[in-house]
Formats: C-alpha cells, sequence, structure tokens
C-alpha cells in the first residue's frame, strides 16, 4: 500500500513536515510512505519550493509590518527565480500580540525585499507567495520601498499605512524601481473589495474589530478609485495578503496564480497522485477558505479526478468541508474535546492517534 502524505501546516503547532512525520507515525509499518509538504503560498512556500528546484538562501535587512528593523530570508533558484514570502518581513507571526495594529501596519518591508532581490544580479524573475500577512494596506507600503510618493492635494508625502492615508488624493510613481517580471501566488481567490473582500473576511483575523474594518474598507474604496484600477481590484486573488495581489499587480505588472499550481508543477503532485493508493492530506483547519484556493484542498480535487480515496486531517473540520464530497475519511483534532492550548501542544501525538483509530476505516494493509 503507497501512501501519498501531501500535507500543509499546523498554523502555529506544528510545521508542513512534522505534520508528515505525525501522520506516517500513525500508518502500518507495511505501508510504503511517499512524503510531500506542501504550501500554496503563505508560510513554508519557499521552502517547498527551493526544495524542489534547487538553490541558495539569501538573507537581507528589511523591516516588519510596524516598519521595526528585522532581517529575512529569500531563495534563489538555481535558474534565477528569486522566491520569496510577503509572510517573511510583513507577516501577522512577526509582531507579537501586544504590539499589533493593522491600521498602521504596511508591506513595506515586503517592498524592501523585492529591491533586494531585484540588485542581484543573478535574478531574472521574482515568485512572491502571500499569504500570513499583518496586513490590510493594498501594497501601499510595498510600492512606497520601491518608489512610489503617496501624496495629499497639497502634494505632501504621507506615511505609507492605511491611518496615514486618511487624506490620499494623487500617487506619483514615476519614480517607481523596475524590477524582474513578478509571479504571485496566491491560496485564496478573494477580491479587494465587498463581503468577499480582504477586509471583510480576513480583518477580523489580524485583530480589526468593527469600526476598523469600516475605516479599512473606505481606505481601499479611495485608493482604487484614485488608481483607476477597478478591474484589478476584482480580480480573483487581488485581496489576498490584505490587497498586496491588487498592489503587485497595479504598481508591478505582477501576475497572479493559484500557489497550490505553482506547487504541484515544482512537486509533480500529478503523478506522485497516480502512483498513490491512498492520500492524506491536511492543515490546521479544513474551512470554507480552504475551499477558496488552499492546497490540502487542491490536493484533494486533484486526487478525485484520479479516482484515489483521500483522508483530510486538521486541528478542526468545518461541515462545509466535511460534506464537500471530497474526502473519503475526516479526522479532527477538535474531536478529543481538549482545550486549545492543549490540541496545540500536543498536536503531533493526537495526530498520530487519530490516524491509528481510523485503520480500521481504510484501505490500509495491516490494519490495527
Amino acid at each position: 500500500m503507497r501512501v501519498l502524505i501531501a500535507n500543509d501546516k499546523f498554523k502555529g503547532s506544528l510545521s508542513a513536515k512534522e505534520v508528515a512525520t505525525a501522520i506516517a507515525a500513525g500508518l502500518p509499518e507495511s505501508c510504503e510512505i511517499d512524503f510531500c509538504p506542501i504550501a500554496d503560498g503563505g508560510e513554508g512556500f519557499t521552502a517547498t519550493m527551493l526544495a524542489a528546484l534547487g538553490g541558495t538562501w539569501v538573507e537581507c535587512d528589511t523591516v516588519d509590518a510596524l516598519h521595526r528593523p528585522i532581517k529575512a530570508r529569500y531563495a534563489i533558484s538555481d535558474s534565477g527565480l528569486a522566491i520569496m514570502e510577503m509572510a517573511a518581513a510583513s507577516g501577522y507571526e512577526q509582531i507579537a500580540a501586544d504590539d499589533r495594529n493593522i491600521l498602521r501596519s504596511s508591506t513595506y518591508g515586503t517592498g524592501l525585499m523585492i529591491r533586494h532581490a531585484a540588485g542581484q544580479a543573478k535574478v531574472e524573475r521574482i515568485l512572491i507567495g502571500l499569504g500570513g500577512s499583518a496586513t490590510n494596506d493594498g501594497g501601499v507600503g510595498m510600492a512606497d520601498a520601491l518608489g512610489a510618493l503617496f501624496l495629499d492635494a497639497a502634494e505632501d508625502p504621507l506615511p505609507s499605512f492605511p491611518a496615514g492615508l486618511d487624506r490620499l488624493a494623487l500617487i506619483d510613481t514615476d519614480q517607481v524601481l523596475e524590477v524582474p517580471p513578478i509571479d504571485v501566488a496566491c491560496d485564496v481567490d478573494n477580491p479587494v473589495l465587498g463581503p468577499s473582500g480582504a477586509t471583510a473576511i480576513f480583518g477580523p483575523q489580524k485583530g480589526a474589530d468593527a469600526q476598523n474594518c469600516a475605516f479599512l474598507e473606505n481606505f481601499l474604496t479611495r485608493l482604487i478609485t484614485i488608481t483607476g484600477a477597478t478591474t484589478l481590484a476584482e480580480t480573483p486573488g487581488a485581496g489576498a495578503a490584505g490587497g498586496l495581489g491588487f498592489g503587485l499587480m497595479h504598481f508591478l505588472g505582477a501576475r497572479l496564480h493559484p500557489g497550490f499550481d505553482l506547487i504541484s508543477e515544482a512537486l509533480d503532485l500529478p503523478g506522485r497522485l497516480s502512483a498513490a493508493d491512498l492520500v492524506i492530506t491536511g492543515e490546521g483547519s479544513l474551512d470554507a477558505q480552504s475551499l477558496s484556493g488552499k492546497g490540502p484542498v487542491g490536493v484533494a480535487r486533484l486526487a478525485r479526478d484520479l479516482g484515489k480515496p483521500v483522508i483530510g486531517v486538521a486541528g478542526h473540520i468545518t461541515d462545509e468541508v466535511r460534506d464537500c464530497g471530497l474526502f473519503e475519511h475526516c479526522a479532527a483534532l477538535s474531536e478529543f474535546d481538549l482545550p486549545l492550548a492543549t490540541l496545540m501542544t500536543d498536536a503531533a501525538p493526537l495526530l498520530t492517534r487519530k490516524v491509528r483509530a481510523l485503520r480500521d476505516l481504510l484501505p490500509l494493509q495491516g490494519g490495527a
């Protein structure tokens, strides 16, 4: 029995590799296991692509979402592709819980990473993964770092974060740095504005209350009006990372791609799925957002098309995922009815227990 384990991370608890190891520990020893940790544009995307393509890590000076100096890593592949995650500079996990302030957070540090990569002689293209952001700035911070000027009606410069741009009237892009072609890996398909947009869906997850969300929606609406890029703002994925997808397209001419598609090609997922008898996939939470472009659902859909049974494992699984028809079985750590803190700290052994408990239900040789 050949089992393909192709899972994403359990955010805040286990890396994708640690999840795969815990799953494997619950399978019969007779199984032949193909380890294939995945990412879809969020955290872990760079490491996954680097492992598939080959290359080296590069460190650069940048700033976090609150403009505090940090160092961040990205990779340069052997073929001259700079691979980075916006979360390495502008990520939610970079900011301590007590310091988070979405109205003053910006993607400026991501722009500095792009600037650094553009200055490397070997780099011919840039690939940036979106996900795990602390920001909702529409990419204005990134554009500022690359030379854009955000001005009020008197043509005085404004700080490039949402709370500083309430008087935004003009945007001068004449001095924006010329950079190599940019491709963007998106793990969601949300537009910038509206009930399924960046603010409404992701703002509360980043600490925005109702008043903050109203301010941010108004800010992004004004930004789009001034740029005149309404069509770009409606593009699936434009709302990723607080609208950074939109900013990369408008200011740098970037192209958006489903992050899972890029990972799937790099890892030869179709070929590995074809060789598998059973597929196990999952992430920290399998929910409505998972159905909007996340990697585990991409794995499940590919497996379904090939007639392969799929098990979904996660910390929590919502009813819409259980009922979507993609998974032969679902196993959630929340079914243990333990405190969330315990589920987070003991995720690996609990995950192994869950997989062992499924043996009698699965087409595995040498069951329990």
